[in-house]
């Protein structure tokens, strides 16, 4: 029968306002590929009674040109740190209150002020990681020699393979010809020059952000500029693929859920993201995906291979190595564009 020791989370409920609990019809879902568990969707489903429809992209920036591009029909959305930052710029983020959600006080606290959306108004947490490199060592012996992205932009082994991100592309030759991680957003042309020249001699088999888990796994690629939560889900099927930290420092970047503006299924959308803020949905999503990310609560049902790679848990003579995606000035962002265009089409 019904007792009074669950009035706390009543309670909370209700001091949340109507804050919307089961819903119909359907929650769009514009998300990275291959970032969220289909059971985990059919389970959203099982429990809401709402349809997750899902598309994919492969950047930020194909996810920002879709939205300035005027589609419509979108209701949850993924953007990074810094897109998040543009995004409420550009008024296309709408302000839903996400702390306040049922769910909102599970967000760790160290991701609460965060600089791109400080109190947590417009993004709940999702995942969060690093760039550095997938190598298979047991296939590719130079994999001992990359310790740098100066190795490994200039290592010219066979089957290599690249994100396709400019921001992660171009910031690892920034850094690969010198420039310190507080500098990633300089506005020297000079600096940009140098890296170009250094990717003009780069010429990896596959330019491709998707499918990198299943080319490494496959053997197709060996070397692969990588996200930390690939890499692990790598290293499961493929012990002999490890992550490497390279010396001159990796980008440490956070997924975010947000509500674009114009969303079709504005209640189901904050369902959709009050759900994930669940700490057994935010674990689900961790095993799935590789990555850490950002529930209290959420380490009860992730796996043991996650807390223990290394890939994942970034070790403590590693940490140094850690700086923010940066969020660059317009004037340097068009010149990331430049070097990562002229080094895509050259190939």
């Amino acid at each position: 029968g019904e007792t009074t020791a669950d009035s706390g989370a009543g309670e909370a409920t209700a001091a949340a306002g109507e804050f919307p609990t089961t819903g119909s019809g359907v929650v769009n879902l514009y998300n990275w590929t291959d970032y969220i568990d289909p059971e985990e969707l059919k389970r959203f489903t099982a429990e809401t009674g709402i349809e997750v429809i899902l598309d994919t992209y492969d950047s930020n920036e194909t996810l920002l040109a879709k939205l300035q591009s005027g589609a419509t029909g979108y209701d949850v959305i993924v953007p990074s740190d810094y897109m998040v930052q543009q995004m409420i710029e550009l008024d296309l983020l709408q302000n839903v209150g996400v702390a306040s959600f049922p769910n909102g006080g599970n967000i760790k606290p160290d991701l609460v002020d965060v600089y791109w959306d400080s109190g947590r108004n417009y993004t709940a947490p999702w995942n969060y990681g690093t760039t550095g490199i997938a190598c298979n060592f047991a296939a590719e012996p130079g994999c001992a020699n990359i310790k740098s992205w100066k190795d490994y932009f200039t290592a010219g082994l066979d089957k290599m393979d690249s994100l396709k991100d400019q921001v992660e592309v171009v910031s690892a030759a920034l850094r690969a010809t010198g420039v310190g991680k507080d500098d990633l957003c300089t506005t020297d042309k000079a600096k940009y020059l140098a890296a170009e020249e250094l990717l003009a001699g780069f010429k990896p088999d596959v330019i491709e952000s998707d499918g990198g888990i299943e080319r490494v796994t496959a053997g197709t690629s060996n070397v692969r500029h990588a996200w930390n939560g690939s890499t692990h889900r790598m290293t499961v099927e493929n012990p002999d693929v490890q992550y490497i930290y390279p010396s001159e420092g990796v980008n440490l970047w956070a997924d975010n859920l947000a509500i674009p503006v114009g969303a079709p299924n504005l209640d189901n959308a904050k369902i959709f993201i009050n759900w994930m803020m669940d700490p057994k949905s935010a674990g689900a999503q961790s095993n799935f995906s590789g990555y850490d990310n950002g529930i209290t609560g959420s380490d009860a049902f992730m796996d043991e291979s996650l807390k223990t790679d290394p890939a994942v848990v970034v070790p403590a003579d590693k940490q140094a190595l850690l700086s923010p995606l940066p969020n660059c000035s317009e004037e340097a962002r068009e010149l990331y564009t430049q070097v990562f265009t002229t080094w895509t089409t050259s190939q």
